[in-house]
């Protein structure tokens, strides 16, 4: 029985293993010098820690700031948290789960590139583009040279949103339709700025497959509105996430530090560039790498000579053309367009649209395997080997640390430079009012003539007592971030911010009892009601198979 079903799935089996080998150095004991790193392991510890206090949706870091707090949750990306929360509930260290993010979303897109192509190319086209996805070389250098986490997560979602549409405009089964909704929230929970870009990919190719269907006039418009609906729901979900962010984007700063115009490679580096673990900018030359990929690059040359000879060639014409509209952004012909679009500049850097390049390439590597390419199974098969070897050799540089440094995660906790400031460059974050000069933080409430004793100190709540001689003020040694509300006797009274951006109450003559606490404001409300909405209407659409299924 077992023999049996490693048989039926002996190429997804073998497309999940070959991916291990991209990141099967990050089992290696300590952390990679990588961009990200560092900042990752002290956030998953912090959202850790707000978390296990029992808030489900954390949006304050407490620690970071000289002890004063910022809302970096707010802002940043929940769902890598998430996932080393989980891998640390398990009993590793957050070095770890760091690593086991890499490995399980490296993981996740190879079986999710797999499946998609299949249902085009066949088990071998799915292996292969599996393979040049998994060691394609931007994607390599998110893991090895770069550590960003989020956007890795971002490169498993994408491929796993365009299978499950796929399937769902194929079958029209709703438990594709759930899938798709939910791998497009999956998508924004990853990495807010890539989501964009895969999400612009996604409406093209849906558009794309709706256009080339046969279907008749009454099923067309059908299918734009459960496309609607999925991205209505997917939006839904992750509301949670994308609104607050959007809308109380000015009460912190530095979201925007990087000019995309300084950030253009060169047109060179696109077809090869040294194996650098430097950062990019325009005054830096080659200490980061930009390659797209000599594998990747044949394969585009090769389906575009395959036009003058296949019949069916509207899918490959939309891939090559998203690939050359692709490229054409990374490169500063392109500059007129990042000036003028409005939020492409959100992006930050041209070279982010390497993630969806190395996606079409690997796609087009799975069209080299496809019947309509090579009848013969067995040439499918040889040519298929050969470009797996081809791929992975390419790669055998690429797809290690240049080192490890031998930490456990107290070597992050014990250091100020790593946890007083706020985690992020260009002090990012950061209340907008916040006086960064401020010295560490001693107790969350200070007073000069009232006794304070403090009973219940977590991480967006304090309760206390306070014994107070006269009318005082109590200072809350907490940056002010909208959401702090202060409560004197069940009461709310007013808080005052002062010049620091720190915020303050006053408590009557004797005994008081006193909770400060980080609430919801209507913004952050009204997202976790859509979120809550979106998801229950998507289970009862699951629920409710019948009423939505569409019969041709």
């Amino acid at each position: 029985m077992i023999l049996g079903q490693i048989i039926k799935y002996r190429f997804l089996i073998f497309a999940v293993l070959l991916s291990f080998i991209a990141v099967a150095n990050l089992t290696t004991y300590g952390i990679p010098p990588t961009h990200d790193g560092e900042y990752h392991v002290l956030r998953f510890q912090q959202f850790y820690k707000v978390l296990s206090e029992g808030t489900l949706y954390p949006r304050w870091a407490p620690d970071f700031n000289n002890g004063y707090g910022i809302p970096l949750f707010n802002y940043v990306y929940p769902l890598p948290n998430y996932a080393a929360s989980f891998f640390h509930f398990l009993g590793f260290g957050f070095i770890d789960s760091f690593k086991l993010n890499m490995i399980a979303a490296t993981l996740f897109g190879a079986v999710f590139m797999f499946l998609w192509v299949r249902d085009y190319f066949g088990q071998w086209g799915g292996l292969v583009s599996s393979v040049f996805y998994s060691f394609s070389p931007y994607h390599l250098l998110d893991i090895y040279v770069r550590g960003s986490v989020g956007e890795v997560w971002s490169l498993a979602f994408a491929p796993g949103l365009l299978w499950a549409y796929t399937r769902y405009f194929q079958t029209k089964k709703i438990s594709y339709y759930s899938l798709s909704v939910i791998f497009l929230a999956f998508l924004i929970f990853s990495h807010n700025i890539l989501a964009l870009v895969f999400f612009v990919f996604f409406l093209a190719y849906t558009f794309f497959l709706i256009s080339v269907s046969k279907s008749k006039k009454n099923v067309f418009s059908l299918n734009l509105r459960n496309l609607c609906l999925i991205i209505a729901l997917g939006l839904g979900i992750s509301s949670i996430f994308w609104l607050p962010a959007i809308i109380e984007t000015g009460y912190v700063i530095g979201l925007q530090v990087f000019n995309p115009a300084q950030h253009f490679p060169k047109l060179h580096s696109l077809i090869y560039s040294s194996w650098g673990y430097g950062f990019s900018g325009k005054n830096v030359t080659d200490q980061m790498s930009f390659q797209i990929g000599l594998a990747n690059l044949a394969v585009a040359g090769i389906s575009l000579i395959s036009l003058f000879f296949l019949k069916e060639k509207k899918l490959i014409i939309f891939f090559l053309v998203s690939l050359f509209i692709t490229v054409f952004l990374i490169t500063p012909f392109s500059s007129f367009l990042w000036k003028n679009i409005p939020f492409i500049a959100y992006i930050q850097f041209p070279w982010r649209f390497l993630s969806l390049v190395i996606l079409i390439c690997s796609f087009l590597a799975g069209l080299l395997i496809s019947e309509k390419v090579l009848k013969s199974n067995t040439h499918r098969m040889i040519l298929a080997i050969i470009l797996i070897l081809f791929s992975i050799i390419l790669s055998l540089n690429y797809i290690k640390a240049p080192f490890y440094h031998p930490r456990d995660d107290s070597y992050y906790f014990s250091r100020r430079n790593f946890t007083d400031g706020t985690n992020s460059p260009g002090n990012t974050f950061n209340t907008i009012n916040f006086n960064p000069s401020l010295k560490k933080t001693v107790s969350r409430l200070s007073s000069k003539n009232t006794k304070i004793q403090i009973f219940k100190n977590k991480s967006t709540t304090i309760e206390a007592f306070v014994e107070a001689q006269k009318k005082e003020k109590i200072l809350v040694n907490i940056a002010y971030f909208p959401g702090w509300e202060v409560f004197v006797n069940n009461k709310k009274v007013p808080i005052n911010v002062t010049a620091g951006g720190l915020f303050e109450f006053e408590v009557p003559l004797g005994d008081s009892k006193i909770l400060v606490e980080l609430k919801n404001t209507r913004v952050r409300l009204i997202s976790v009601i859509l979120t809550i909405f979106s998801s229950s209407l998507l289970f009862g659409l699951f629920v409710r198979d019948k009423y939505i299924k569409i019969k041709e």
